[in-house]
């Protein structure tokens, strides 16, 4: 019971974001009961599962780095959009170099380019934030001001088209998969983030720098490291995001590819039960929330929401889960948890007793007609 108890308080984080997920599917089981319905067409899998496993792609994997950089450095990374332009930038120029004699080789090679851009200008953020001590936000909105900026200049000004074999494959499907390949790349991308997290000790080190700084300098983890160490990883989260996003839309539109998706990237990681104040974390915790954003979107498109109100909408949905899980809310839900907890005990016990009191009556009175 102790092991059982202790693992239900590991768990007891996701339950508002499971809260929320099964509520999302019961009023699409509502609007229709083929909600789960998986069809294949041409090869593949297609219906509204597969396709929301499709569309937070990129959301999950950012809302992964933005989990990293939140438990360390006690804020967020609000450029996360504008480095997956550059990066996806660069591959793509680096791709149309080629000309049209592009193989996997050379996609390979443009994607590590693009990630080794992600983290130089993760880099240029972790550094501002801790050895200059600017604050994460303040620090990350020099990019998101003119990142944009930037990858236009990149594209030569112009929206560039991916018209490759390769490309198109990695953003739609390959032959003989029966799954979509930014679903592949996504859970490839979790499996490593995992075994990292398994076999390092990424997590104590970033939960320590983010719980007390101090305290973690005198345990000899420098604080400054771990949170550079943050945000070169959200910088290849970001490159990683923009390489599944340009390929997915098949061309590269500095202007919109991934325009704001920091904001759906930091409601994942609080709606996955992690303090954006720092400390202790949950990446399966974000990942269930960056899920959850996805299936929220295409829920008010199913109830035939007007596109331009789902923000509205959206806005309305964000307040009140902030507000169920902010503190007073938490700390009244335990109060009257802990008072149902006691009376329940109460009651047991006062059970138990009277039922004592009726045996050792009935003993007494068979133990007095035997005296007879």
């Amino acid at each position: 019971m102790p092991k059982l108890k202790a693992h239900f308080d590991r768990l007891s984080h996701l339950f508002l974001p499971l809260s929320v997920l099964v509520i999302l599917i019961l009023i699409n089981l509502v609007k229709g009961a083929d909600y789960f319905k998986i069809t294949m067409v041409n090869g593949a899998f297609y219906g509204n599962i597969p396709n929301i496993l499709f569309g937070a792609a990129e959301l999950v994997i950012l809302a992964i780095g933005m989990t990293l950089v939140t438990a360390a450095s006690r804020g967020q990374d609000i450029s996360i959009g504008e480095i997956g332009a550059i990066a996806s930038a660069i591959f793509v120029q680096y791709v149309l170099r080629a000309g049209s004699a592009v193989t996997l080789w050379t996609i390979l090679v443009g994607f590590l380019i693009s990630c080794v851009a992600g983290l130089l200008i993760g880099a240029f953020n972790g550094t501002l934030v801790s050895f200059f001590g600017v604050q994460p936000m303040v620090a990350t909105l020099i990019l998101f001001l003119g990142g944009r900026s930037i990858a236009f200049i990149i594209d030569g000004k112009v929206s560039p088209i991916l018209a490759n074999e390769i490309s198109n494959r990695i953003g739609t499907v390959i032959p003989g998969v029966p799954i979509q390949t930014p679903i592949i790349l996504t859970a490839v991308f979790i499996a490593i983030v995992v075994l990292v997290l398994k076999t390092t000790n990424l997590r104590l080190y970033v939960e320590a720098v983010g719980i007390n700084p101090n305290a973690a300098r005198l345990n000899g983890i420098d604080p400054k490291k771990i949170i550079f160490l943050t945000f070169l990883i959200m910088g290849v989260c970001s490159a990683v995001a923009g390489f599944i996003a340009v390929n997915k839309a098949g061309r590269h539109d500095s202007v919109n590819l991934l325009k704001f998706i920091m904001m759906d990237a930091i409601l994942a990681v609080a709606l996955g039960g992690n303090s954006l104040g720092g400390g202790k974390f949950s990446i399966t915790g974000s990942i269930i929330g960056a899920y959850t954003i996805e299936i929220l979107n295409r829920t008010l498109l199913r109830l035939e929401v007007n596109p331009e109100a789902i923000k509205a909408f959206k806005a309305v949905f964000i307040i009140i889960l902030m507000v169920i899980a902010s503190p007073v809310v938490r700390a009244f839900a335990r109060k009257v948890w802990d008072k149902v907890k006691t009376f329940v005990t109460g009651f047991s016990m006062r059970k138990s007793v009277g039922l004592n009191k009726t045996v050792f009556s009935m003993a007494d009175r068979a133990a007095g007609k035997k005296e007879e």
